[in-house]
């Protein structure tokens, strides 16, 4: 039905072309029209196939409703379905007016994201296994320190040609399997957004009984039926979810606002709970391990490990994720040093304020409260004062702001973005942003975090499929292509493109490689989820403490070694690891929609070249 209205639409886009007297094929490229984007702006220069929505004149209430509701961009009903597969506004590299991201932008940005409820889980988690204060900071500086590294790497490509991480994975998995990876993210946004609006809705719990009373739980009716919820535990999960759909209507680039807002709130109610929790243990705190147990020899180095690797277990999407941002940057190293240096030190620094009220609520309560949530509500609870009803709302504002940034900046955006790629005719981001807070509150999240801690070690340990991926697109890019991109191959499946790889669109290295980084930690996720049902040897569980470097870098090495005896289409070099060359450059994208069409008009795409300019030299890079 879609292919034959586009050919419906394509038609009477002609006629219509030939009664304004344009019957040569150069008058009508030269034809321009106006077409109202996904977030109600403007593109004015799009080429013969475009057109809008007074040039079609539909006859039918269902012509009318797929033209006017369902199809997000105008510019594309004169192309096929399997084409508008390729590509819509949001997909497209972004031009110069959206790339509005600073250096500075970027650092309220992960100053922002470093104040949430799972940095302070991250923070306790050396201390639960054994480790003193200083042992535990030790291994969050090098564990932040990997995944400053890890994200830099990942945000090269979309910095440099402006890509987000749909397009970008185009070029290493081929246009068409590019779609398992994708729909491992959406999957995992969903799912994570769910469970991150739960914590919300703990937060929102705590400034509600502040105003109206420590006991506003009891005297609210439960008519939930639930083992794992309440009516109350509904009601303030809801609230989070309905105040958080707002923010998901707002266009990517423009989310700079909302941290920035957030960063300026979040050091001083860091630094205010600290101050707070350590005086309220009248400066005596626990800064030994919040056990008994004491780690020696093997075991006390594989907890160290543990504690690093720990780091990397909620980082895993926002790696994979960086390009998204990255591709609104305003020079390409807007977004290199300042996440190289910001996020080991936001976040050490975030931790070590979480080790610290850790330790003093351990100190006040003889409990190790993995979440400062927990410290909050025994605050609330053994001093229900007009100072402290103050300072847990004030708080626990900030955590819910902080809850709700985090769960834009890992969890919708990037499943948004990504069904952009899936459904490009029908769904933006904003669309499946708010597909995914639809389907986050239908999952019940209540029912998955009600039994153990098991389902969140599961989400955590999910990070072994990301890793994977992670380590091919570095591979791939850096090693393989030196940095190079021809950008419309990466929107066209026609034949000889360098990202189809075959008529299926599947690059079977990637696939290979994807397999081998994943089963080597196999073992070890099973025993670990599993347990204690199902056991596994001491060695696996080793290995798979290291899951997110095993997986990263044995997916990137077999991809390697794979294109050096199987080399892959436009690579700019011929041997992978013995010529020298790094071919990345700033693209200039402003044509971007011309050269596009440009390109679904040839048949065979076999003759193009890779096109490598010299440093400064070329107006655009395609």
């Amino acid at each position: 039905m879609a292919d034959e209205l586009a050919a419906v639409f394509s038609n009477r886009s002609q006629k219509y072309l030939q009664k304004r007297g344009s019957s040569t094929e150069e008058e009508s490229e030269k034809r321009n029209v106006k077409v109202v984007s996904s977030y109600g702006g403007e593109d004015d220069s799009l080429s013969t196939g475009s057109i809008s929505e007074k040039d079609i004149e539909v006859k039918t209430a269902w012509q009318k409703f797929y033209c006017n509701w369902l199809v997000v961009d105008k510019a594309y009903l004169g192309v096929s379905l399997k084409q508008s597969f390729l590509n819509n506004h949001d997909l497209k590299p972004v031009e110069e007016k959206r790339r509005i991201w600073s250096w500075w932008n970027f650092a309220y940005f992960w100053l922002a994201d470093c104040f949430n409820i799972n940095t302070w889980q991250v923070a306790a988690t050396g201390l639960q296994l054994g480790l003193n204060w200083w042992q535990c900071w030790i291994t969050i500086w090098i564990g932040y320190g990997c995944v400053g590294l890890f994200v830099v790497l990942a945000s090269r490509i979309g910095s440099s040609y402006h890509l987000s991480f749909p397009i970008a994975v185009r070029a290493s998995f081929g246009v068409y399997f590019s779609m398992w990876p994708i729909i491992n993210r959406v999957v995992m946004a969903i799912v994570w957004y769910s469970v991150q609006s739960y914590l919300g809705g703990s937060t929102i719990s705590l400034m509600l009984k502040s105003v109206f009373g420590r006991n506003l739980e009891t005297r609210i009716p439960d008519h939930f039926n639930s083992p794992n919820a309440t009516t109350y535990n509904f009601m303030c999960f809801f609230i989070f979810w309905v105040g958080s759909l707002p923010f998901l209507l707002i266009p990517p680039h423009k989310l700079k606002h909302l941290f920035t807002v957030k960063a300026v709130m979040v050091p001083f109610a860091a630094f205010g709970f600290l101050i707070w929790a350590v005086r309220k243990s009248h400066g005596t705190i626990a800064l030994g391990a919040l056990n008994e147990f004491e780690p020696h020899g093997s075991e006390f180095n594989w907890i160290m490990v543990r504690s690093v690797v720990g780091c990397l277990a909620n980082f895993a999407t926002l790696i994979v994720n960086a390009p998204d941002f990255a591709r609104f940057s305003t020079t390409k190293n807007s977004s290199l040093w300042i996440q190289l240096v910001a996020i080991p030190f936001l976040f050490s620094i975030t931790c070590l304020v979480g080790i610290i009220v850790t330790a003093a609520g351990f100190q006040l309560y003889g409990i190790n409260y993995w979440s400062p949530i927990d410290v909050l509500a025994q605050f609330l609870e053994t001093t229900f004062t007009r100072g402290t009803r103050a300072g847990v709302f004030l708080i626990s504002f900030v955590f819910t702001v902080a809850q709700l940034g985090t769960n834009i900046s890992a969890n919708s955006l990037s499943c948004g973005t990504d069904m952009t790629a899936l459904f490009p005719r029908f769904i933006n981001i904003r669309r499946g942003s708010l597909f995914c807070a639809a389907i986050a509150l239908c999952i019940c999240p209540w029912n998955l975090l009600a039994t153990s801690n098991k389902f969140t070690m599961a989400l955590s340990a999910y990070a072994i499929f990301l890793s994977s991926i992670a380590g091919i697109v570095f591979a791939d890019y850096f090693v393989v292509r030196r940095g190079y991109v021809k950008i419309t191959h990466l929107y066209s499946n026609q034949k000889g493109s360098f990202y189809m790889y075959n008529k299926y669109g599947c690059n079977w290295r990637a696939a290979v490689a994807y397999l081998c980084g994943i089963a080597p930690n196999l073992p070890g996720f099973i025993g670990t989820v599993g347990a204690p049902a199902i056991t596994v040897s001491q060695g696996a569980l080793n290995l798979y403490y290291l899951n997110y470097y095993i997986g990263y870098f044995i997916s990137a090495l077999i991809y390697i070694v794979l294109c050096y005896f199987f080399p892959v289409p436009g690579q700019p070099v011929k041997n992978i690891l013995k010529d020298k060359g790094f071919f990345q450059r700033w693209a200039d994208v402003e044509d971007f929609d011309n050269e596009w069409k440009m390109t679904l008009k040839k048949k065979d795409l076999t003759d193009d070249v890779v096109d490598v300019y010299e440093y400064g030299t070329g107006k655009a890079f395609f």
